[in-house]
């Protein structure tokens, strides 16, 4: 039955007929002057006052007014799909063990774990001790906790070193603003700890009664402080005992693996210093492990009688160096894995008897075991064209056992634990596709588009058997191409609904990321951010010439810094695709990049440039999506944001909107959903996410005439 349905949709196809969209009157925006002057540029900016939202708080009623109204145009063009998104709800959700368990880790005499309950939204932490046998403990119930409202987020479970004590943030806002609890896991009593405005992380010195936090500035957001607490005292007498004066610095404090150290980390994209402490004297004088180098980038790993640098000194793809425990600057550092020029360096995992070394070659991540008493290296092998691997769950210093999770876009998320002594490996737990899933039903393939310059782009692509490469057939074009982020092959169960449709869906490992090394990142950012926006080009133009479809049956999606790529590829080549999917998008660059009362603005200069100098201001005003709207078509487009987002404010994407709606000569739709609830990362359920998802997927069925 499904190979009969699979060939009557490709024959559908080939006479493309979208459904109609109702014939509904948009919102318009209302202008207002504001001109913006720098480096004798002078510019009106007409939708400026949508930021009052931001900068005024709940008051500004005018612009909730205009987001509201979006939210009305959306629904009414969208009315007509609400039964099928809600087929797509119950068929994505359907595939989801909603009774679930992860896989337990080991660490400091228990097995942690999380699980799920059936139609619960989130999830129970647990631990048994000494042995999986043992009675369950549950250490706290997110379900329960979540209760009321609309948003919720627990994370950075932190448990004391004596095992009595955890700390957990709470954020019921969607802003990335935690506070932080303490439960005493003996008696239940949990404790606000009055401290507010944090990334949701603690980290345990070893007296059991000592924390170290990060804190955030409460109008950027910037991470700009590390405090100490002592449990039991106020958290107005807490010790700030570190602050970083470089707004361009991301900061944050963690422990070693093997229990010694405090760190913490100050880095920006091109320079990073690393502070240490003996965790055993957490009132201590933290010491400077080696003070900032410009251009120079290093982090810094714990063993028991060294410490292991991984660093891009002398090193673009990084390498990894050695130095004693009490000779920590830089004349003292001796190479222990070299600079290798085709392979990038991006970790380590530590353990007593061994490290493991996650490196990317030709823009495949690949796994290194290192015998550290033999110096014998061996890579883990895999036999898919297009996958990824990484280590995953090992808090434990003391073992030999190693796990590691592999993914590709057939192969459901599994996670495997290696002997590094022996080499045996067992399958620990794969992804479970409830209804049925069999892998040998699609292909996934590996391609290279050429792009503008000659380079060739990796592309990860995956459909269904049957799937016709006769310009015909739809096919969704992902990507982001930003911050060095690779955007590694892995699977969806919920892209199957897509898939099962007839659509292909492609991954296109653009400059910008660092699929192929860091000059990869270096290539894609700065004064040649450019390469990212005409490489994804270069990618949609190649399956079109390869006839995986054409300009009728493209798409294309992207969020946050890829939701700018998706602004700047319509204004850049607006005919190449039927639709656009822009996520929570960066589209107001420069704008946002001049405001340094914005969340994140200052450690974003390394990544874009800082406006404020005349060559960068002008760089990225020629490619800033909201800048180079014209009077001409645009294609079909989807647009997504959340009110309290702290990451990519709502103004842009709305500003980006109404611009598009007062220039684009076309009928296509343009529509924009605002979440008001949510923030950056959409809803904070686990089956939440899939109705905004289920929305994406109609959208382009719609376009493409599919109805069930």
């Amino acid at each position: 039955m499904k190979k009969i349905y699979l060939s009557l949709f490709v024959m559908s196809t080939v006479t493309f007929q979208s459904q109609k969209f109702p014939d509904l009157k948009s919102p318009t925006a209302e202008k207002q002057e504001h001109i913006r002057e720098i480096h004798g540029d002078r510019v009106n900016d007409p939708y400026y006052w949508m930021i009052d939202y931001f900068k005024k708080g709940k008051d500004s009623t005018k612009v909730v007014d205009y987001l509201k109204a979006e939210n009305n145009y959306w629904t009414g063009m969208m009315k007509d799909t609400e039964p099928f998104r809600a087929q797509l709800f119950k068929e994505m959700k359907a595939r989801i063990k909603e009774k679930d368990e992860s896989v337990p880790s080991f660490k400091n005499g228990y097995y942690y774990y999380t699980r799920t309950e059936e139609g619960k939204q989130y999830f129970k932490y647990c631990r048994k001790k000494g042995n999986l046998n043992a009675p369950e403990e549950v250490l706290l119930d997110v379900d329960q906790l979540a209760e009321g409202h609309a948003y919720f987020s627990a994370s950075g479970f932190s448990i004391s070193p004596d095992n009595t004590k955890l700390i957990y943030g709470v954020d019921d806002v969607s802003r990335r603003q935690y506070k932080l609890i303490l439960k005493d896991l003996s008696t239940g009593k949990t404790t606000d700890l009055g401290i507010r405005n944090t990334t949701g992380t603690a980290v345990w010195a070893n007296d059991n009664k000592t924390i170290f936090y990060t804190g955030k500035n409460p109008e950027t957001l910037l991470t700009e402080k590390i405090f100490r607490h002592t449990l039991g005292t106020a958290s107005s007498a807490d010790a700030m005992v570190y602050e970083e004066k470089d707004k361009s610095n991301y900061i944050g404090v963690g422990k070693s693996k093997n229990e010694k150290f405090i760190m913490i980390y100050s880095g920006a994209t091109t320079s990073s210093e690393t502070r240490y402490l003996d965790a055993a004297q957490p009132n201590g004088t933290f010491k400077v492990f080696q003070p900032r180098i410009k251009d120079v980038l290093y982090d810094v790993t714990a063993l028991e009688d060294k410490f292991l640098i991984t660093t891009n000194k002398d090193a673009l793809n990084f390498k990894v160096m050695e130095t004693p425990l009490d000779k920590t600057g830089i004349d003292h550092w001796k190479d222990f894995i070299p600079h290798r020029k085709e392979v990038l360096m991006e970790g380590i995992s530590e353990f007593k008897n061994f490290l493991v070394f996650s490196e990317r070659q030709n823009g495949l991540s690949q796994l290194a075991i290192y015998d550290r008493k033999t110096g014998k290296k061996e890579f883990l092998k895999f036999d898919e064209p297009t996958y990824t691997v990484y280590p995953s769950g090992n808090p434990e210093y003391n073992t030999d056992n190693f796990r590691f999770g592999y993914t590709s876009m057939i192969t459901p998320s599994s996670q495997f634990e290696q002997d590094l002594k022996t080499g045996k490996r067992t399958l620990l737990k794969q992804q479970e596709v409830l209804g049925g899933y069999n892998k040998e039903n699609y292909i996934t393939e590996r391609l290279f588009a050429t792009a503008k310059d000659g380079t060739r782009i990796p592309v990860s692509i995956v459909y269904k058997k049957g799937y016709q490469k006769n310009g015909n057939s739809p096919l969704l074009l992902y990507a982001y191409g930003s911050y060095g982020n690779s955007m590694d092959a892995s699977f969806s169960s919920t892209r199957l609904s897509l898939l099962d449709r007839g659509f292909a869906f492609a991954i296109a490992h653009i400059r910008g990321g660092q699929e192929m090394g860091r000059q990869w990142y270096e290539d894609g950012k700065m004064m040649k951010k450019k390469n990212t926006f005409t490489d994804f080009i270069s990618v949609g133009e190649y399956l079109v010439k390869e006839k995986y479809t054409s300009p009728k049956h493209l798409y294309a999606q992207g969020g946050s810094a890829g939701g700018l790529l998706m602004g700047a590829v319509v204004n850049m080549s607006p005919d190449l695709w039927n639709g656009v999917i822009s996520q929570v998008p960066f589209v107001d660059v420069v704008n946002t990049m001049l405001d340094e009362s914005i969340s994140l603005t200052t450690n974003e200069y390394d990544e874009w440039g800082n406006p404020n100098n005349k060559e960068a201001y002008f760089y990225m005003k020629s490619y800033s999506p909201y800048e180079n709207v014209e009077k001409k078509k645009y294609p079909n487009i989807l647009v997504t944001t959340g009110l309290h987002d702290s990451q990519v404010q709502y103004f842009e994407p709305a500003k980006w909107v109404a611009k598009l709606r007062d220039m684009k000569t076309d009928k296509n739709v343009l529509l924009l959903k605002t979440d008001m609830d949510y923030g950056h990362g959409g809803a904070s359920g686990r089956f939440d996410y899939l109705k905004d998802l289920a929305l994406v997927y109609a959208f382009m069925f719609k376009l493409e005439g599919i109805t069930k």
